[in-house]
């Protein structure tokens, strides 16, 4: 199988978001074996992750490869959570399941798509955020709740606030615990 992982919150070093991507891609290049990754990062700071990535992976394993691409992030969000059109596929190449970033939602040809809610604060205390991240977290959740086909939540607590505030059918979510 070949998976595709948009890596590209990695670039924001030390956040939450960017470690559990980190380390999720980690351990599945460690692990896996048997299927083929392709690693989808975009930022407008390309030098600051691309060639990290490659050396750090590149001792484990070889059954990945990177597709980086200059592009700063809200181009991408416009492009993707807004008007969504330009499918990864056309980034990456054909992928059995792409595995989307907590920020973007690219549309996809083929490919099942999974992502992560780690939480839903964003909606249970708006007054806490920007305006503008409450809104691009919006278009994205939209876009979650019509095409993919798993998403995961860190918690039994954030299932039932997907199903709540975003109406998701229980059935595609599956509680996986981050590890320490």
């Amino acid at each position: 199988m070949k998976i595709g992982i948009d890596i590209s919150q990695t670039v924001y070093e030390g956040t939450g978001v960017a470690e559990y991507t980190l380390r999720l891609v980690e351990s599945l290049l460690r692990y896996d074996t048997r299927n083929e990754y392709v690693l989808f990062f975009a930022h407008h700071k390309i030098e600051f992750r691309t060639s990290n990535f490659e050396r750090r992976f590149k001792l484990q394993t070889s059954n990945f490869k990177l597709q980086s691409f200059r592009i700063p992030p809200f181009i991408l969000e416009f492009l993707w959570n807004r008007l969504h059109i330009f499918p990864i596929e056309w980034f990456i190449g054909n992928v059995d399941v792409f595995f989307t970033s907590d920020w973007l939602e690219p549309p996809a040809i083929h490919a099942k798509k999974v992502t992560t809610i780690h939480d839903l604060s964003i909606l249970k205390v708006p007054g806490t955020f920007d305006r503008k991240i409450i809104n691009v977290h919006k278009r994205k959740l939209q876009w979650v709740k019509k095409e993919s086909a798993a998403i995961l939540c860190d918690s039994e607590a954030t299932k039932r606030d997907a199903v709540a505030l975003l109406d998701i059918e229980p059935e595609r979510l599956r509680v996986v615990y981050p590890g320490i």
